[in-house]
């Protein structure tokens, strides 16, 4: 196996480690949106959720609240309006000030994936991280081993079966009664 140069450069190379492991989790998150039917990237996702905790926002706020440029955050929310999963509107009078809402389409994905999907991800990204401890370098030395081992997607599918596999039991209980 040839030797993981980012991982051996240290805090030399910290940004494009983090970099490699948000990357690498997005895929594995990618492949649990694509297991539930969830035509969305993962990357589109931060969005709705901001705009389902802050309701209708201006595209400088979202992009404010998530951390990220506002070019990157218009050609996301552009995309997303495309797909008809948000609204975007221009005020009266000044073209540059836009409103972006979530659509009907998306307000539904995203309470959809609120009660089904984000606890199971929450969760596996939680058991993932369990336990971690000392230098920065050895937990995420930790992080990408843990993936290595079981990619997040197949952790998450293990934590449904667990979960389905109680609601079956509560309801045979229930059912006993």
């Amino acid at each position: 196996m040839t030797d993981d140069v980012i991982r051996q450069l240290g805090y030399l190379a910290l940004g494009t480690r983090l970099k490699r492991l948000g990357e690498r989790m997005q895929a594995h998150t990618q492949r649990i949106l694509e297991d539930h039917g969830i035509a969305i990237p993962t990357g589109q996702f931060p969005f709705l959720a901001a705009l389902d905790r802050l309701g209708p926002s201006t595209i400088g706020e979202l992009a404010e609240a998530l951390g990220v440029s506002q070019p990157g955050a218009t050609r996301t929310l552009a995309q997303l309006a495309d797909d008809g999963w948000i609204a975007i509107t221009t005020a009266i009078g000044d073209q540059r000030y836009k409103s972006v809402v979530l659509a009907s389409k998306g307000q539904q994905l995203v309470d959809s994936a609120k009660r089904e999907l984000w606890p199971v991800i929450e969760a596996t990204v939680r058991g993932l991280c369990a336990g971690l401890s000392g230098p920065l370098l050895d937990q995420l030395a930790a992080i990408e081993d843990g993936l290595a081992a079981q990619p997040l997607d197949h952790r998450a599918a293990a934590i449904r079966k667990r979960r389905a596999a109680r609601s079956r039991s509560a309801a045979a209980r229930e059912g006993v009664r």
